[in-house]
């Protein structure tokens, strides 16, 4: 466990929040111009505000994502968030309950859209990342990297 846990340290997950106007077409436009340039959307929510939207994405390449947006005008900004591996919904209980032993706030979660061998993931943003990792680790799930993600 030490060994997946330090490695996701040294390769953590970047989570992007893109800030678009909130008009028709725009969401589509961000995702095509991904799509084109052959980067994966792992998983993706969408916070709708007033004025504006905050897509948050897992993408599997950040490095061509951070290129693309900055290219054409997709204001974001970017963060580490805690990936871990799930068989199912009936193991939420269990990570939620890892996390409350813990002590350790949840700011938010999303599911992954799809994983390989049907196994999916959830993406955590959570106080103390470093904690959340080793209570999730102690309890048997897998704590993914940016790599485990990456196609």
């Amino acid at each position: 466990m030490a060994a997946q846990i330090s490695s996701s340290s040294l390769d953590p997950v970047k989570q992007f929040s893109v800030f678009a106007e909130n008009r028709v077409g725009r969401l589509h436009d961000l995702i095509a111009l991904l799509k084109t340039h052959d980067v994966h959307v792992m998983a993706l929510t969408v916070l709708d505000t007033t004025d504006s939207a905050i897509v948050r994405m897992v993408l599997d390449d950040p490095d061509k994502a951070r290129e693309l947006m900055i290219n054409n005008d997709f204001p974001y900004t970017e963060c580490d968030v805690l990936v871990i591996e799930i068989s199912d919904e009936s193991q939420l209980n269990g990570v939620l309950g890892a996390l409350l032993e813990a002590e350790i706030n949840i700011h938010y979660v999303y599911s992954f859209i799809k994983r390989p061998e049907g196994r999916t993931a959830l993406a955590i943003n959570a106080e103390d990342t470093e904690i959340a990792a080793q209570a999730l680790g102690q309890r048997g799930f897998r704590v993914l990297t940016q790599r485990d993600i990456s196609r």
